[in-house]
């Protein structure tokens, strides 16, 4: 005689022949269920429990599976509606624009430029906030092994304060909470870029050391640290790390300069045009052009220096410190009225800016323009140099933009 196979109500669980469409209990409808092919083999007692247990465990993942179908059913229903509204909103702000075009109250163009500046700046916001609350699980993943609750205070009051605007206030609590972890490579890095950012070498090289210290290899930490050392006039130092960042993690304009200003100390023209001519053609920069200007004026090529520098006022018509030093080099070639005309420009750019005009500059007033190169790698360099080259050091091998906390 057959065994007779039950069909359980995924409701109630209770059996039911098989073939019937409700439950005789509580009237649920029942879900198809197909009988097993092993019921024909197996005994009638192992037959019977396994396969009441099978087909109850059945139905309660078909009664799942509905359920889950019916809620994608309703989520899809909700994306069209939103889908439809974003269309229909689309639609009213285009026929808007287009009304207030047609008025001349609005440029499509400009409108448009806006819109996409908008777009992007937003992108970077998320994407740097994301960076953020990466670094902060990697300072709070290695905290002291003592007095850890007071570490981690430290550093969520420090991001809480660059979240408001308060650099002063961020960078001392790290600054406390470093020396609980003294070997926190994520944290040290932090405040090293600060301040290297900031234009203060002398602290900015002690933490960055620690960095170094802890992973020789990495590239960016070898060229902050490069640079830092440049400038605190640890010349060996700073060279051999900047060329172990340019060998490891190419080039930069960073790092081409700073080996270049390296070698111009060392009375190593022809090698320093080199790397400053690799800077440039990395970075073909206002600053990029004014620099080697500015060392073909220490190596009294005033041909050369000219035609860089034009170059430089060519791609920024009011980089002042480009056209004083261009109308000192044509005052050297003896070219006076280019001289004059260039210094009236100065002039112009000055006055637009609320700056007294310069007035007629003598010959020797050029080494102050062209020892600047001598004067020191960032600290000593023009103002805006140095902070093209901070920029593209804090930027250079690494995968997202800097934060400019």
């Amino acid at each position: 005689m057959p065994v007779p196979i039950s069909h359980y109500c995924q409701k109630c669980l209770a059996a039911n022949p098989l073939g019937q469409d409700f439950c005789a209990r509580c009237g649920t409808r029942l879900m198809i269920v197909v009988e097993p092919s092993s019921a024909k083999f197996e005994v009638v007692d192992q037959a019977v429990s396994s396969d009441e247990h099978l087909l109850e465990r059945i139905s309660i993942v078909e009664n799942r599976i509905s359920r889950l179908t019916e809620r994608l059913e309703r989520s899809l229903d909700l994306l069209l509606r939103q889908a439809q509204n974003s269309y229909f909103d689309r639609s009213l702000v285009k026929t808007l624009i287009s009304i207030l075009t047609e008025d001349g109250l609005v440029e499509t163009t400009r409108l448009e430029e806006l819109w996409n500046t908008r777009c992007e700046n937003d992108a970077i916001e998320q994407q740097e906030h994301s960076r953020w609350a990466d670094l902060k699980l990697q300072i709070l993943a290695s905290p002291p092994l003592t007095d850890s609750q007071t570490f981690v205070d430290l550093v969520s009051e420090a991001f809480s304060a660059f979240e408001d605007h308060h650099p002063t206030i961020a960078i001392d609590k790290l600054q406390r909470a470093a020396e609980m972890a003294d070997t926190n490579s994520a944290l040290n890095l932090l405040i090293g870029e600060h301040f290297f950012r900031n234009g203060r070498p002398n602290i900015a090289r002690s933490y960055l050391s620690k960095v170094h210290d802890a992973s020789p290899d990495d590239v960016r930490v070898s060229l902050l640290l490069g640079l830092t050392c440049a400038d605190v006039g640890e010349a060996k130092t700073a060279k051999k790390l900047l060329a172990a960042a340019l060998e490891q993690g190419g080039s930069c304009f960073s790092g081409h300069y700073g080996l270049g200003w390296l070698l111009l100390m060392e009375k190593k023209q022809r090698k320093a045009v080199t790397h400053f001519k690799q800077a440039l053609s990395i970075c073909p920069s206002p600053e990029a052009y004014f620099a080697l200007g500015s060392l073909y004026c220490e190596m009294e090529r005033y041909e050369l220096a000219a035609e860089h520098l034009k170059k430089a006022t060519e791609l920024d018509e009011s980089y002042s410190e480009a056209l004083e030093l261009l109308a000192l080099v044509y005052t050297h070639m003896g070219k006076r009225d280019l001289a004059n005309a260039v210094r009236l420009k100065v002039n112009q750019t000055r006055a637009s800016r609320g700056k007294p005009a310069t007035g007629r500059r003598r010959h020797s007033t050029i080494d102050n323009h062209t020892k600047s190169l001598m004067k020191g790698l960032i600290t000593g360099a023009s103002k805006r140099l140095a902070a093209a080259l901070r920029e593209d050091a804090l930027k250079a091998f690494f995968p997202s933009r800097s934060a400019s906390r």
